[in-house]
């Protein structure tokens, strides 16, 4: 069996060898849109995390028993395609869920406690210059009795409520789909939570009703103490209104992990006022050591399924 690996640097360099003694492997760091189809030719695995696989280069891969997804979010495979000819298509869920818990966990808190500023102000030299023991540049708050209000209560929704809830905040949440659920936590309109919450993050898939759901009259209608988090999909929030929002001290922060687009060429939210509000990492909220061999994992368990 010929396994091809389109993306391996989407795995940061982790032990594939769970995968690579399945068959005859090739593994390439990265694949163009040009090179897709060379490359796929004769394999019966594809293996991709963000490459495109379209229905042009399936159709011309007669080999092609299955197209391994090494993530959860399919969208980079046209599955229609997939499914007229014949092609399974298998993704990895719930590895990552403690990993973006943890990770929204950690911008709450970065946040909250101005750890960005502090470090910046120890490693910068301000505090070895002062003679004063103590700074109290920016302000430092308690997780503790916030309002934590939650946009989509799936897997990794409610793990962030149970690490809310252990910080000993109050949770609420948001259903974008409108489904009515017997849950512990209230249900809130979208106005609603806003205008309550000191924290809101954002775990919703990115679809035709979520898309811009936080925009300038949204996030107007939070306090302006509030922080927001988004470890779910670019796109959900609009960057400019943000950086907008930012700016006036609409509201006091955000946390962003995700972005419209990715990477990121140019954007208001590199030249903020204070960029002390903005904590912002690389789309790494998923990647926790422990998750990608989880992942790794499930991307191998899916090729012996059709071994």
């Amino acid at each position: 069996m010929k396994i091809v690996f389109l993306d391996e640097y989407s795995l940061g360099g982790n032990d594939l060898s769970a995968i690579t003694s399945l068959g005859q492997y090739t593994g390439y760091d990265r694949t163009s849109p040009e090179q897709v189809l060379e490359r796929c030719k004769g394999a019966t695995v594809v293996i991709c995390n963000k490459v495109y696989i379209s229905r042009e280069v399936m159709s011309q891969l007669p080999d092609l028993k299955l197209i391994a997804i090494s993530a959860t979010g399919m969208n980079n495979v046209d599955l229609d395609a997939a499914a007229e000819l014949g092609i399974a298509v298998k993704n990895v869920s719930g590895y990552s869920t403690y990993s973006v818990a943890e990770a929204t966990l950690c911008g709450a808190l970065n946040l909250l406690k101005n750890a960005s500023y502090y470090d910046h102000y120890f490693k910068g030299g301000a505090y070895a210059a002062t003679t004063d023991i103590f700074h109290f540049g920016r302000p430092i708050s308690l997780l503790r009795g916030k309002n934590w209000g939650i946009i989509g209560l799936g897997a990794i929704g409610h793990q962030v409520a149970h690490l809310a809830e252990a910080f000993g905040c109050n949770v609420a949440y948001h259903s974008t789909s409108g489904a009515a659920r017997k849950e512990k936590y209230p249900q809130m309109a979208l106005s609603d939570l806003l205008a309550w919450a000191d924290v809101i993050s954002v775990h919703c898939p990115l679809n035709a009703t979520t898309a811009g759901l936080i925009g300038a009259e949204q996030l107007k209608q939070m306090k302006s103490t509030a922080i927001i988090i988004n470890v779910a999909r670019g796109g959900i929030i609009d960057e400019q209104a943000l950086a907008d929002a930012l700016n006036s001290n609409t509201i006091a922060g955000a946390a962003l992990d995700v972005f419209s687009k990715e990477p990121l060429p140019s954007s208001p939210l590199y030249h903020l006022n204070d960029p002390y509000k903005l904590v912002a990492s690389p789309h790494t909220a998923w990647a926790a050591d422990e998750a990608v061999k989880l992942l790794i994992e499930g991307v191998a368990a899916n090729i012996k399924s059709i071994m």
